[in-house]
């Protein structure tokens, strides 16, 4: 069995006030097929500013109510499939991402071609689409947290590449019934999206949830093929790099029986560290278009893993 969740279900956010647009039992194997939008990104095209927009920016599909998930366990989200539709969006908006300096203040919109599995930059250049989902979290313990920025330890707006086709997604639980939310198709986009932008689609992510008491996340992680992904966040780059270090430290420590030490040497020599998306874990100054705040990535090969047990 499979349910469906439409993009009229969309919130700006992740919240345990929005009534569930569907409640389901957890390792059941059914799928949850979430369609996503880019109202906002063709709104601004047509107005030629992101002022005062009537879509929401960046929505989130949902909430998944799960049931008895409770504060303390972990949901567990494996994505199965990602759709596109015809065509995705690349935009700058005026004053955000590392390329605002050289862009100016002239906002810029481009309708990008998606068709045989390639996405169509230019008229000369086409790249293999390799879809993702950017958004991705569950609800705090009170209050709403925002689908743009900042990210916070229960997800949200995280821009990671990994999160893709394949890969499964843990996020710690809150309040009860967990209340996930997906969002934010991505049709293909560079490591760190540095411009704040990807490759913007809509599109239908096909997932999978299931649940463990067994363990506890205390931010987001995923997990592909042949890595476990520590997200860090910190207001600095440096206190991201020690959140996410530390949790993978604690990951081989606790959960694979590695010694203190033996975890420090094989970490120094096997466990890479990458700068993540841009939209970052502080809050955003009042006024600013930029987000505050550093994500990084921590990634464990399952090969130390396996050589260990």
């Amino acid at each position: 069995m499979s349910f469906f969740i439409g993009k009229d279900q969309a919130h700006s956010g992740f919240s345990a006030e929005d009534e569930p647009a569907l409640r389901i039992d957890p390792g059941t194997g059914e799928h949850i097929l979430f369609e996503t939008s880019d109202c906002s990104y063709a709104e601004t095209a047509e107005k030629g500013s992101s002022d005062n927009l009537e879509s929401i920016m960046n929505p989130i599909t949902g909430p998944v109510y799960v049931n008895g998930a409770e504060p303390g366990d972990t949901l567990i989200i494996d994505i199965v499939d990602i759709t596109l539709g015809h065509e995705g969006w690349s935009g700058y908006f005026t004053g955000s991402g590392a390329l605002a300096g050289v862009m100016g203040d002239e906002p810029y919109m481009r309708r990008v071609p998606i068709s045989d599995g390639m996405v169509h930059l230019t008229d000369t250049i086409s790249v293999p689409a390799k879809p993702m989902v950017g958004c991705f979290g569950t609800a705090p313990a009170t209050g709403r947290n925002s689908s743009m920025a900042p990210v916070y330890t229960e997800g949200g707006n995280l821009d990671l590449t990994y999160a893709g086709i394949g890969s499964r997604l843990y996020l710690p639980v809150r309040v009860a019934g967990a209340y996930l939310g997906l969002g934010d198709i991505h049709a293909v986009m560079a490591e760190g999206e540095a411009s704040d932008v990807a490759i913007e689609a809509a599109g239908t992510i096909t997932a999978k949830i299931s649940l463990t008491k067994e363990f506890q996340v205390s931010a987001p992680a995923i997990e592909t093929a042949d890595q476990v992904i520590f997200v860090g966040l910190g207001d600095t780059i440096q206190e991201s790099l020690a959140h996410g270090y530390q949790r993978a430290f604690r990951f081989l420590t606790e959960q694979h029986g590695f010694s203190r030490g033996d975890a420090f040497t094989v970490m120094s020599a096997m466990v890479d560290s990458a700068i993540g998306g841009p939209a970052g874990s502080a809050a955003v100054p009042e006024g600013s278009p930029l987000a505050a705040g550093s994500i990084t990535t921590h990634h464990v090969p399952k090969s130390i893993l396996t050589q260990q047990a």
